[in-house]
């Protein structure tokens, strides 16, 4: 696992914008990297990215996952905690390429925080995956947050459950479901017109 200054020789792009193979450059919800973890898996990108899709199986892996809800199509609910301690909160995907790039946007007020997910292949064939989280401490939970070193627990959290993920994929070999949709601005993508019964997207989390 590589960390956050080996992260940075490996992301070309800078942070605040993002650059297709079509030449499009698209927004980053990250100004600044807080927290930047990455770790590569000896499986296929599109392996990688499909497995990451279905949320619903993350408390299989996870430490602190505890259970994921489908709210719309773009909005989860996550549970998370330590022992008898749990905390709830909602979670938007603002944009989403397969097999390039995830980004999202937590609904709580205080705190919040941003993140995105790079896919990259490797030259073995495996994956780079790279998390990056921004925390919003807002009031008194900035100085808290400051002076209480939580960024390096955020860091080392992210440390810990990307190679929680690793392992599961590389034991699964391949994926167990996918979502292979596209969004942007928090819109699933239609490429066809559809029914306006079927406009909703339904999303496999698992």
């Amino acid at each position: 696992m590589a960390h956050a200054d080996d992260a940075q020789q490996a992301v070309p792009n800078t942070p605040g914008t993002r650059t297709d193979g079509d030449g499009v450059t698209r927004r980053r919800p990250l100004r600044e990297r807080h927290v930047e973890e990455t770790i590569e898996v000896a499986v296929p990108v599109r392996t990688a990215y499909n497995q990451w899709t279905q949320f619903k199986t993350f408390p299989r892996f996870s430490a602190v996952v505890r259970d994921v809800e489908q709210i719309r199509p773009t909005v989860t609910a996550w549970s998370i905690g330590y022992g008898p301690l749990r905390h709830r909160f909602a979670v938007e995907i603002v944009e989403q390429d397969p097999d390039a790039y995830l980004a999202w946007r937590g609904l709580e007020q205080h705190p919040s925080h941003q993140g995105e997910v790079e896919f990259r292949p490797t030259g073995s064939g495996g994956t780079a995956i790279t998390v990056r989280i921004l925390l919003e401490p807002r009031g008194a939970a900035r100085v808290l947050t400051r002076s209480s070193g939580a960024t390096r627990l955020t860091a080392r959290l992210v440390r810990g459950e990307l190679l929680n993920f690793k392992h599961f994929i590389e034991g699964l070999g391949q994926e167990g479901g996918a979502w292979r949709g596209t969004i942007r601005n928090g819109r699933v993508q239609h490429d066809h017109p559809e029914p306006p019964r079927s406009r909703v997207a339904q999303w496999p989390v698992g």
